[in-house]
């Protein structure tokens, strides 16, 4: 153990390199560096200029090809990582300017010991490298707190990825392996640019009166709220993967890894951000459920509320309140009185606006937005308009309106006195007949997921009329030219209740993956009608929906594109709630960023610079075979995702959208567009588009709001006055 912990000798470093041409520049940046710095013993001497050779050694290290001298960079770059962590907590800066500096080395140490991957770095280097006068903005820090944050969270991101599928593989028959993120990251340079930002963070927070309120946690600086709103729950702290999870919807739940398919909660934290636009965090946004973003050591302190009743709170700046139940105020209590608990604009779906006349399928090519909600789904309307409006951007399709689904509802339903519509009804009509003679809502609504459990099912085995099989051959053959059963697609469910100006619905229902085989089409048909049946789908919409049994599904079916990457672009800066940026995700592979992946992403200014927000961190790509299906390809982080001239793309093609929908020229809809996109062969490729949803009640309620007061971003603040906590 002596041997293990005994300090980093300086003056024994230019010896690891010796094999080394004398004339290399690795070897002179060595041997400058120990001979000037072998009796040094400040701190804050120490740890830039060995963080700089760290990152001349990564810049540098290929310039001699022989293996066994890059190994001996490599265990040098190592020891200097290790002589870093041992002198980062004997530096204790007392001044903005020594913070600063702090933290901008232990960031570049971290890049250099390959947490970032060098592209990475080159992108926010100078964002953390920042110059200041006599005084600094506070807004200014808060902006440099944010990036630095940001490296932890893609150094934590990366240990994840490379070591994931082996924890993983070992979690599998013992949990305990789970831990080993922890230790790494605890033994790595991320744990002392975590304190590092930590302190700096709410010092500069209690300057400006930006104070997080949560008494267990010893530093709540490192908490950020993403999503503002309130609630009340029961407190669940679940570490480790949390797939599979059965949640309560009046619960409140921090997660270690959040599920992709989380059904409704009261409130939501995990310990990393995600993805910002994956559809649980577009549903989160959209109802005002409270969500936030911690640390580790953040998630082992809130254990001491696990299972017990706490107030939650966000604010629209990322302010978090998050206490017993026991501590609150009167005017907090006030907020859950029955006259003002939070309000709720419910929808009620007009059935007489239907066409359900239209029994056979039609040509994607000849919808519009306007048939939106009428004829079929948002999806499938609103393709169909891009189609027209952007021909080349847009493949063809195929829709089944919502007509052919009630044609089919209306055939009888096996081992049932009706139809299948008859079923639904009166399964509905029961469950208010309970709720009126006094049964508890959860006995409601679980009589309710039992009868839809039963209807799924049978949708599921509900023969096809031979005319619906007759017209889609034909349309395979006219729209995607070639028949039923040769052409790889994709089936989306497109109901009537998503994509909505006041719900979005993102990701409730079923998209059928790459099918080419006849009877898979046929059978995914069936499925994706049972889809908006499950649990999870009902849960959701219940939020809003006050006649859920007239919700009616369509399908978009349109052909696969393998494409090189895809994802979501959002027209807005929805961060910062800035309409002169636009927000972009991207991930490898098909079906990017909408489940949760960690993406790659993007602010972009309407005059054509660009913010990276995170890289990706997924170390697989779905990849989909002509044959149909899809398999896992390996991928590395060495590049990024989009070039230059992607971004260029995507912001041209953001500005035509607003420009050219329909929605947007008469001035019916002024929001911004929520948009799934993708890239092949560097050609841009559109897959969807509908209105990006806000609760602006959370956005602007007085409690909320009042949270906020006391922040002063305009203040300036002196860099070379010493302030403490």
């Amino acid at each position: 153990m002596h041997e293990f912990f005994k300090p980093v000798s300086i003056s024994e470093l230019e010896k690891m390199v010796s094999d080394w041409d004398k004339n290399s520049f690795i070897y002179n940046q060595v041997s400058w560096f120990s001979s000037t710095y072998k009796n040094e013993t400040d701190p804050s001497i120490i740890i830039p200029a060995a963080s700089g050779l760290m990152c001349d050694i990564r810049v540098n290290l290929k310039e001699d090809r022989r293996g066994t001298r890059r190994t001996s960079a490599l265990e040098l770059s190592l020891r200097l990582e290790e002589l870093i962590f041992q002198q980062a907590s004997q530096w204790n800066p007392n001044t903005i300017r020594e913070h600063i500096d702090k933290i901008y080395a232990l960031s570049e140490a971290l890049a250099s010991a390959g947490y970032i991957e060098q592209w990475e770095w080159d992108l926010v280097e100078n964002d953390l490298h920042i110059h200041t006068d006599a005084t600094v903005k506070a807004k200014i820090l808060l902006q440099f707190i944010q990036k630095a944050r940001q490296q932890l969270a893609w150094g934590s991101g990366m240990v994840k990825s490379i070591y994931g599928d082996t924890v993983e593989q070992y979690a599998s028959f013992e949990p305990l392996a789970l831990g080993f993120y922890d230790d790494k990251i605890r033994s790595s340079l991320l744990l002392p640019l975590g304190d590092a930002i930590g302190d700096f963070s709410g010092l500069v927070s209690r300057q400006i009166g930006m104070e997080n309120n949560v008494p267990v946690v010893d530093n709540t600086s490192t908490i950020k709220g993403l999503n503002p709103g309130y609630a009340i729950g029961t407190l669940h702290v679940v570490s480790g993967d949390a797939h599979g999870l059965s949640v309560n919807s009046s619960d409140i739940y921090v997660f270690e890894t959040p599920p992709s398919d989380l059904k409704p909660v009261a409130g939501i934290a995990t310990v990393s951000e995600g993805n910002l636009v994956s559809h649980v965090q577009l549903l989160a946004r959209n109802l005002g459920i409270p969500n936030a973003v911690i640390s580790t050591e953040n998630l082992s302190d809130l254990k001491k509320l696990d299972g017990k009743l706490v107030f939650y709170a966000v604010s629209p700046n990322g302010i978090v309140h998050l206490f017993d139940k026991d501590q609150l105020s009167n005017e907090e209590q006030d907020l859950f009185t029955a006259s003002k608990s939070k309000d709720k604009k419910e929808i009620r779906i007009d059935e007489n606006r239907l066409k359900l006349e239209i029994t056979s399928p039609v040509d994607m090519a000849t919808v519009t937005s306007k048939d939106s909600g009428i004829l079929c789904g948002p999806k499938a309307a609103n393709l169909g308009q891009l189609k027209q409006l952007f021909p080349e951007k847009v493949v063809n399709g195929i829709v089944l309106p919502f007509g052919v689904f009630k044609d089919h509802m209306l055939q009888s339903m096996p081992d049932y006195e009706g139809t299948y519509w008859d079923f639904l009804n009166n399964a509905f009509a029961k469950a208010k007949q309970l709720k009126q003679n006094g049964s508890t809502p959860t006995e409601v609504e679980q009589y309710q997921l039992d009868q839809l459990e039963i209807l799924r099912s049978s949708i599921k085995t509900m023969p096809l009329k031979p005319s619906l099989i007759e017209e889609l051959e034909k349309q395979f053959k006219s729209t995607l030219g070639s028949k039923l059963g040769n052409v790889p697609v994709f089936l989306r469910s497109d109901t009537n209740m998503e994509d909505l100006e006041e719900f979005t619905g993102a990701g409730l229902n079923l998209t059928v993956f790459n099918v080419v085989d006849r009877e898979k089409i046929l059978q995914g048909i069936r499925d994706v009608w049972a889809s908006p049946y499950t649990e999870r789908s009902f849960k959701w919409r219940q939020a809003y929906l006050s006649n859920p049994e007239s919700v009616y599904p369509s399908i978009l079916i349109i052909p696969t594109v393998d494409v090189d990457y895809s994802g979501v672009l959002i027209t807005k800066d929805f961060l910062n709630n800035h309409a002169e940026k636009v927000t972009v995700a991207m991930s490898r592979g098909a079906g990017g960023a909408v489940d949760g992946q960690s993406a790659e992403t993007y602010l972009i200014h309407q005059n054509g610079t660009t913010e990276l927000i995170a890289p990706a961190r997924e170390n697989k790509r779905r990849r989909l075979p002509v044959t149909g299906g899809s398999y896992m390809e390996h991928v590395d982080f060495n590049h990024s995702i989009l070039n230059e001239m992607d971004l260029k793309k995507i912001l041209q093609f953001a500005q035509d959208a607003h420009a050219t929908m329909p929605e947007s020229k008469n001035g019916t809809y002024k929001g911004a567009w929520d948009i799934e996109l993708g890239f092949k062969d560097g050609k841009l490729f559109l897959f969807q588009i509908r209105p990006f949803v806000e609760n602006q009640n959370a956005l602007s309620h007085p409690y909320l709001q009042k949270m906020d007061e006391m922040i002063n971003t305009e203040i300036e603040l002196l860099t070379s006055k010493e302030i403490h906590a």
